[in-house]
């Protein structure tokens, strides 16, 4: 499904087996989404961006935002001729927000619920 942009969830279970080593002692998978080859988990204490990097993946790059650093974010529909929707978020004290595109495949309003779940408390 991902080789053809599809994106999809992931199982917290699964993700939470999948990257025990990413995480801190108690520390929990709530959502988890896989973007082609990037994959985005939202846990109870952070949001943590993995980037497969070159032709194999075999370079990862493991990016951790605690949600308290989030400042604001922002999502965009998916329309009828463009298909994919965007996450914007900006992280405090830099000037460019992280972005990530989501395919058909992931419900853009799931993820902002997430999202409003961790960043507002």
């Amino acid at each position: 499904m991902a080789l053809f942009g599809n994106a999809h969830t992931i199982n917290p279970g699964q993700a939470q087996q999948d990257y025990a080593r990413l995480l801190g002692h108690g520390e929990q998978v709530h959502a988890a989404f896989l973007l082609i080859r990037d994959t985005i988990l939202f846990t109870d204490r952070r949001m943590i961006l993995i980037d497969k990097q070159g032709l194999t993946g075999k370079k990862v790059e493991y990016h951790s935002v605690p949600y308290r650093s989030i400042s604001h974010f922002s999502v965009e529909t998916a329309g009828h001729f463009d298909l994919d929707a965007e996450l914007k978020i900006w992280i405090s004290g830099a000037a460019t927000p992280i972005e990530k595109t989501f395919t058909k495949g992931v419900d853009i309003y799931e993820v902002q619920a997430i999202l409003t779940q961790f960043v507002a408390r």
